[in-house]
């Protein structure tokens, strides 16, 4: 999918070299994603495509290399600061509030967007009332997008995981984010599921004109979704490029596809 929109480098990946404990998680990897693009992570379990996400949103520092963000380069950066240069991010493990409602876990991801204090915010006062009216105004717009309104006031522990996960990204695009990040956004999901939440991640992209960096198994889904796509296996990247380059890469099939395919 040559899409017009795609534009400059936004964020390069140089030389990054991760351990622990003397385990090599990736060794010398770079790739740059460009403004626009949804560019697809993929390789088999293990591969070090968490690792890759936890080193570009600060979770981890790698020991070597450094990541350019916006022509600023960073070796060490906390996920605060992150967040606050618009990277946003889901996880596989579904990082929610399951006792909240829909509205509440999605209002979650405005708090960077919040200029009243803690405690105006916890007694609604003057401005911080009128603050989080509007608030409330974007996260609606979101629920609307993303097509959850039936269950704005339901707790997320109630809802199938497919929604579950859409509450999720919604937590992310609360923030705004110039970056989005999408740790297998359709793992454990059915057919009907994964359709939903493609459209929905194209959306995003086409409609925000957000960037897309997307950890997926499937590889249906990575051919039909990204612009570009990088291979990981055991930590080194093996393969760089468009989806059809990718899948006719010798090394990408024998590593992840299987001499089968």
């Amino acid at each position: 999918m040559s899409r017009d929109q795609i534009g400059e480098v936004t964020l390069e990946v140089q030389n990054i070299s991760l351990s622990f404990g003397g385990v090599k998680a990736l060794t010398d990897i770079s790739f740059n994603v460009r403004q626009g693009e949804v560019r697809g992570i993929i390789g088999p379990n293990g591969a070090g495509k968490s690792s890759m996400l936890n080193c570009i949103n600060g979770v981890y520092t790698p020991q070597q290399g450094t990541i350019t963000l916006q022509g600023q380069s960073f070796k060490h950066m906390n996920p605060r600061q992150v967040a606050e240069m618009g990277i946003a991010r889901t996880f596989q493990n579904l990082a929610l509030f399951k006792g909240m409602s829909v509205l509440d876990n999605i209002m979650t991801g405005r708090n960077l967007r919040m200029k009243t204090g803690l405690l105006a915010q916890a007694f609604h006062l003057g401005p911080a009332r009128q603050e989080e009216i509007a608030q409330r105004e974007k996260v609606e717009q979101i629920i609307d997008f993303l097509e959850i309104q039936a269950w704005r006031k339901t707790p997320v522990g109630r809802l199938p995981y497919g929604l579950q996960k859409r509450v999720d990204l919604g937590r992310a695009l609360a923030m705004e984010p110039k970056l989005l990040l999408l740790d297998e956004p359709m793992a454990g999901m059915n057919v009907e599921e994964k359709q939903d939440m493609s459209r929905f991640i194209l959306d995003v992209n086409d409609e925000f004109g957000t960037t897309i960096v997307l950890i997926e198994h499937d590889m249906g889904v990575v051919m039909d979704l990204c612009d570009r796509v990088v291979v990981l296996d055991y930590g080194k990247k093996i393969g760089d490029g468009t989806p059809d380059e990718v899948r006719n890469n010798e090394d990408v099939i024998r590593a992840y596809l299987g001499t089968g395919h």
